[in-house]
């Protein structure tokens, strides 16, 4: 039997959890042991899989980060492997108490505030990259808008370009049948948001002409005609009134071209990190999201909003469960009673949809060690830091206040960031334990290993490895300074490990919402 220190291959969050989380893969009969704990493992533990600490009875609470992550199925000896087999979720209260955890930030000193290499844009906004768009209303002019990017790409566009990052097509699958009410301003409000982002200097926005989902509507409903001083005038058209692909296509090209010099002409100059918003993303998480990546973020959240910047969480389907842990850091009741009126609408929208929330954790995510819904959005939460939350959105809506907020997305990561950068999130953090790739033009996306073992295998696609903390070189509060360095230098100009790639043309995914005839 072999014996080993228990704090050098196990993790123990809170001193009155139940479970612990397992550093390394843990063979059955390897004894753990410190000074006021002595257990046996019954069964193997996988890296990142919790090991119960104490015998817990048939129906009682497990608790892990010192909440409530599920209940026993069956009687759990101490040594045992906790997981789905005898770790299950039921209803349980939570305790919103709206405000009670709200701290004042401690904002730094104007004097030391700290600043990037940004594209200033009219009206205040600050771009992190210089794109051009072409942004399709309707699936049936996905196609047409994707021809009109590929005219703009190659080696001789980048010599005769070289300050524009590219020219996208942002295509979709939906507005022709789209619902009127909620499902059609949704869709309204990603194509306005990615019309007006920060990171895109000017755009040529193309429909078929008889959808529903209406050029002139989205026009006209979010005054995009309305241009502030120095805007790039853009273009609208639609393939029925101009008759036909070949000559929207040329339309497109001709307006795209007229565009290409004045974006070219743009150059960074110095801007304060307070005109950062940052999108905050988890995808693909393991066991030790909640542990090192997901509170590192937090940090660095915590960091940007003490420089008057802003932070976005997302995923609300991913906060379930933990939603009280952020009405009690609301600022005021009212943006309190948002959050929770979001979760009895996804409890209510799974239901209708003959789902249910505790469906999620996905196959990998049980794979490295989640093993219900509460468990993943308490380690999901941590990504928030510990800023008073002072603002909650829709999905896609303009974000316009500063500090902690909250944005309605699904869990879906395609769709939950294309929410978040059609608000205006002009950078992204995505934290990942099992793996994920992803990337979102026009926002650059900083992709963090939630271990070192994976950040090793797939270093090629990790932009940060924050599996450090496991591995006892750094703390939670150093990997957040780093990626809050790797925020600024990313905004400045640092291409991403995604961006290196070339990857983010395809994951533009606005949210499916309501029926479609």
């Amino acid at each position: 039997m072999a014996q080993v220190k228990f704090e050098d291959v196990a993790l123990r969050l809170r001193g009155e959890d139940d479970v612990a989380v397992a550093k390394q893969t843990l063979k059955a009969g390897t004894e753990l042991v410190n000074d006021a704990l002595r257990l046996t493992l019954s069964r193997t533990v996988p890296a990142g899989h919790k090991l119960a600490l104490r015998p817990i009875a048939d129906g009682a609470a497990v608790r892990k980060y010192g909440q409530t992550i599920g209940f026993a199925q069956g009687n759990i000896a101490a040594g045992d492997h906790v997981h789905t087999h005898n770790l299950v979720l039921r209803d349980f209260t939570r305790d919103y108490q709206f405000c009670a955890d709200v701290r004042p930030v401690a904002f730094h000193p104007s004097e030391q505030t700290r600043t990037f290499e940004g594209f200033a844009r009219p009206g205040g906004k600050v771009g992190t990259r210089n794109y051009l768009a072409v942004i399709s209303t309707v699936n049936c002019s996905a196609s047409v808008s994707k021809y009109v990017a590929e005219r703009f790409k190659g080696p001789e566009f980048k010599r005769d370009f070289p300050n524009v990052d590219g020219v996208i097509a942002f295509t979709h699958k939906v507005g022709c049948g789209v619902q009127p009410g909620e499902p059609h301003k949704l869709l309204q409000r990603v194509a306005a948001g990615i019309a007006r982002h920060p990171n895109i200097a000017g755009y040529v926005m193309i429909g078929l002409g008889c959808e529903v989902n209406q050029v002139h509507q989205i026009r006209e409903a979010h005054q995009l005609d309305q241009l502030k001083p120095g805007e790039a005038a853009p273009t609208f058209l639609t393939i029925q009134n101009s008759g036909g692909i070949r000559k929207t296509i040329e339309a497109a090209t001709v307006a795209m071209a007229k565009l290409l010099p004045q974006a070219n002409a743009l150059r960074r100059t110095s801007q304060p990190v307070s005109k950062l918003i940052l999108a905050e993303n988890c995808g693909g998480s393991d066991g030790n999201s909640g542990i090192t990546a997901n509170p590192a973020l937090g940090v660095a959240s915590d960091e940007l909003v003490r420089y008057g910047g802003t932070a976005v969480l997302a995923e609300t389907p991913e906060i379930y469960g933990a939603e009280h842990l952020l009405t009690r850091r609301a600022v005021t009741p009212a943006v309190g009673q948002k959050i929770v009126d979001l979760i009895h609408w996804w409890e209510e929208y799974a239901r209708a949809n003959g789902g249910t929330i505790d469906n999620n954790p996905s196959y990998g995510n049980k794979e490295g060690g989640l093993t219900t819904i509460v468990e993943k959005s308490l380690g999901a939460v941590a990504k928030g830091g510990q800023a008073p939350l002072t603002a909650v959105y829709q999905y896609a809506e303009e974000i316009s206040a500063s500090g902690f907020c909250f944005m309605d997305t699904p869990g879906y990561d395609p769709v939950s960031m294309t929410g978040l950068v059609a608000g205006g999130c002009n950078v992204g953090v995505f934290t990942t334990g099992r793996g994920s790739v992803y990337g979102c033009k026009p926002s650059p996306c900083i992709k963090v290993a939630t271990n070192s073992t994976l950040y090793r295998w797939m270093e090629e696609d990790m932009d940060l490895n924050a599996g450090t903390i496991l591995d006892g070189t750094e703390t939670v509060e150093q990997v957040g300074m780093r990626i809050f360095e790797e925020i600024i230098a990313v905004s400045s100009g640092k291409k991403t490990k995604s961006e290196l790639a070339g990857l983010g043309d395809e994951e533009f995914a606005p949210w499916l919402l309501g029926a479609q005839f």
